[in-house]
């Protein structure tokens, strides 16, 4: 069997979708390892969940400095624990488009709509106010432009009438815990390739449930 993948997560807060990485990674035949996690803020939740699992940590704060001064100290940090992908959760920073260069192709991003519908944040009161019927989640490679990168695969949920943004906030939750170890995993496996803003996954195979896209 090839060598996993060595991958960073990128982390802000809790760490919710970090934790879904970490528990798909520790499945036998998965083809990356989760080797480093770094966050921004140092009290952030997800450290202390991370250390617990024995993975590297490591605290860069970004409170008073330059995006680029922290995005070259991020840089250097990545490569000095060889690190080959990257995996933002919940990472509350806007990359400078040099770094997105430097890890073009081997960065993505879990985000919790339907892109390009409601980027940014604030997403599901976006949702509830507008009076949509579907939303979902998107994992998609990382581009300069904010929530813009190619899609490698998203997930429909259906949007309760009457609900509030914290109900369809845990209902999307549920399905980008599935989707994004998926993305990961494909990455990992080397089955992505992207022809402009399209993903092409070769001998796609999801998880059965919600509507997720491919299929095939």
């Amino acid at each position: 069997m090839a060598a996993r993948k060595s991958a960073a997560i990128l982390i802000s807060g809790r760490g919710s979708n970090m934790r879904a990485l970490v528990e798909a990674a520790e499945a036998a035949g998965f083809p990356a390892r989760i080797a480093l996690v770094v966050s921004n803020n140092p009290v952030a939740a997800g450290l202390d969940y991370a250390q617990a699992k024995g993975i590297t940590t490591a605290v860069i704060p970004s409170k008073g400095r330059s995006r680029e001064d922290f995005d070259a100290e991020l840089h250097a940090t990545l490569k000095a624990h060889n690190i080959e992908l990257v995996c933002l959760a919940g990472f509350m920073r806007i990359l400078t488009e040099g770094f997105v260069q430097n890890w073009a192709g081997r960065m993505i991003n879990i985000h919790p709509s339907l892109l390009p519908a409601f980027k940014g944040v604030h997403v599901h009161e976006q949702v509830v106010a507008s009076g949509v019927r579907f939303t979902g989640c998107t994992a998609h490679f990382v581009t300069p432009g904010m929530d813009e990168g190619p899609i490698i695969v998203q997930a429909v949920v259906p949007v309760p009438i009457g609900a509030t943004a914290d109900e369809v906030a845990a209902l999307v939750l549920e399905q980008e815990h599935r989707i994004y170890p998926q993305a990961l995993r494909w990455l990992a496996e080397g089955r992505l390739t992207v022809e402009g803003q399209v993903v092409r996954v070769q001998e796609a195979a999801v998880p059965q449930g919600a509507m997720i896209s491919p299929t095939v």
